[in-house]
């Protein structure tokens, strides 16, 4: 019996053949055979619309592709259009590739289109919360190569792949602003792991390129000897994902696989519209267990936010007379840590309050807003010349964006934003060295409230076993595990998590699992949210 694959493959078309009798088949449910073009933002796999909120411009982050061209105007298609000739149809990014156009005008000029998208976060920045709302898609085109038919009609390129979207790509061949011939090319999916052997604790380099722009191409479950560890991403990456795992005893040959999915795996997925979304399976070699590897937190790197909103920054009651200017000297820290605030423009001899603002609330059986505003005091200073210097010390609670204000004469006069940042409270686990079904906790400080940072993933041993949330104990987190999996090394690795819960949105996608790709896709990194990774491990004894 054929496969799918298979009979999509042999089934032959008098005009395209037996590859392109595969593109247009798969077009049936994608776009590559449409001669109109779906309209901007729209979504082929889903019939909701885009959620109202922000889409989050992406941040800075090396190493990202960029458009694959130029943009290409605007084009209609010509009522005669004919077919382009590509071969191959298929492969991954930097495959080499030849388009064949024919009875096209004479001695014209062609720009050769490809379709492509882009894609980004959405969210809803809000003065005491941030909701996640999902993800958005803009179609368009952009101008990959540029020919003139000969005195025949006729021309023919020679392309490369280029680092984009996987998935199907319309390739249309313009000519005095009409689309005279069609095509299509797909690009293919690829799984590199690097490396393929170490010791228990080894850090894992996973790359699954080729993901697609729309929502059932754009996720990916990583699994390690089929355990769930979470998902891959690559909104802001255009189609490529990298996540670092840790290998998992015992010692001898695993199993890592990445394939399309909004969550757990889709393990038909050669029997759905998608038949081309395969991913990839890789073997890995844990050649020892050599102790436990020291704890660490994994934190994104250079990455520049590009929205300002901050939460618990209010313009609203904010004195704009004064004019004061105030800084930290440092913009972020844990809880316990402590800064120097640095202010001008006061009345001198007046004594100025700091304050710190954060919320309190829960998300728990909540029907509407169950959190609100609150004060701390942090302290008094009295300004000299009209300026102070004062050291702070951060309180012990919610992680995320707060806010330290100066209060003088009872107005606030200015205020500066401070990021909390999420801690292990000592070595992080309660206790290194146990016996088989032993309980321990994993303690964690500075867990947030908002919907990008009031939960956090658990894996053990590359398996996702639950979450912890830390909104209700104030950013106090301490998760109740038990000690399995035989005598030796066991690995807790505690990942950034999108809640979806309480609020409740539609079209939130990749929500209550671990986000592999925080480093780079995750819709925080845009609000200058710094959410790692934390790396711990125990020891089972017999």
């Amino acid at each position: 019996m054929r496969t799918v694959r298979e009979e999509l493959q042999m089934r032959p078309h008098p005009r395209i053949g037996r590859h392109g009798a595969r593109l247009v088949a798969l077009a049936a449910a994608l776009l590559a055979a449409s001669v109109v073009a779906a309209p901007a933002g729209a979504d082929p796999t889903s019939t909701s619309t885009t959620p109202a909120g922000l889409a989050l411009p992406p941040p800075s982050l090396p190493g990202v592709a960029p458009l694959p061209g130029p943009l290409a105007a605007a084009a209609q298609p010509s009522p005669s259009m004919g077919v382009l000739q590509v071969s191959p149809e298929e492969g991954v990014a930097g495959t080499p590739f030849t388009v064949t156009g024919a009875h096209l005008p004479a001695d014209a000029a062609v720009q050769l289109t490809w379709s492509t998208a882009d894609v980004t976060w959405v969210a809803d920045p809000e003065p005491d919360s941030v909701n996640y709302l999902g993800r958005s898609a803009t179609k368009l085109a952009v101008v990959l190569a540029t020919a003139t038919t000969d005195a025949g009609g006729s021309f023919s390129v020679k392309l490369t792949a280029p680092h984009d979207w996987g998935g199907v790509h319309d390739l249309y061949a313009v000519v005095g602003g009409a689309e005279d011939a069609h095509g299509g090319f797909v690009v293919e999916r690829s799984v590199t792991v690097t490396p393929r052997r170490g010791p228990v604790g080894t850090p894992i380099t996973v790359t699954y390129s080729g993901l697609g722009a729309s929502l059932y191409e754009g996720g990916a479950s990583l699994l390690w000897d089929n355990h769930f560890v979470g998902e891959m991403t690559a909104n802001w990456t255009r189609g490529t994902a990298v996540a670092v795992i840790r290998a998992a005893g015992p010692v001898g040959p695993h199993t890592i696989e990445v394939g399309d999915a909004v969550g757990p795996l889709y393990l038909n997925i050669q029997q759905s519209p998608l038949p081309f979304a395969l991913g990839g399976t890789v073997g890995f070699e844990v050649t020892k267990d050599g102790g436990r590897p020291r704890p660490s937190i994994d934190w994104p790197r250079h990455v520049t936010p590009t929205v300002s909103a901050r939460t618990t920054l209010q313009a609203s009651g904010l004195s704009k007379a004064v004019g004061a200017r105030v800084a930290l000297a440092s913009t972020s820290g844990a809880v316990h840590s402590s800064d120097v605030v640095t202010a001008s423009g006061l009345t001198s001899a007046a004594p100025v309050q700091l304050v710190w603002s954060t919320v309190v609330g829960s998300r728990v059986n909540c029907t509407s807003t169950c959190w609100s505003f609150v004060s701390d005091p942090l302290g008094m200073a009295t300004p000299s010349d009209g300026t102070l210097t004062a050291r702070i010390h951060i309180p012990d609670g919610l992680g995320g964006w707060h806010v330290v204000q100066l209060v003088q004469g009872g107005q606030t006069v200015g205020q500066v934003p401070f990021y909390v940042k999420e801690s292990v409270v000592g070595r992080g686990v309660s206790q290194l060295v146990l016996h088989q079904g032993e309980a321990f906790t994993v303690h964690l400080k500075g867990v947030g409230w908002t919907q990008l940072d009031n939960t956090v993933a658990v894996d053990y041993d590359n398996s996702f076993i639950g979450y912890g949330c830390g909104f209700n104990s104030n950013g106090d987190v301490v998760l109740q595990l038990h000690a399995t999996g035989g005598p030796g090394t066991h690995l807790i690795d505690i990942y950034p998590e999108l809640y979806t819960q309480q609020p409740s949105f539609p079209n939130t996608p990749y929500g209550m699992v671990p986000i592999l790709t925080y480093a780079s896709d995750d819709p925080g990194l845009a609000l200058g949210y710094q959410l790692p990774a934390i790396r711990l491990a125990i020891t089972v004894v017999p």
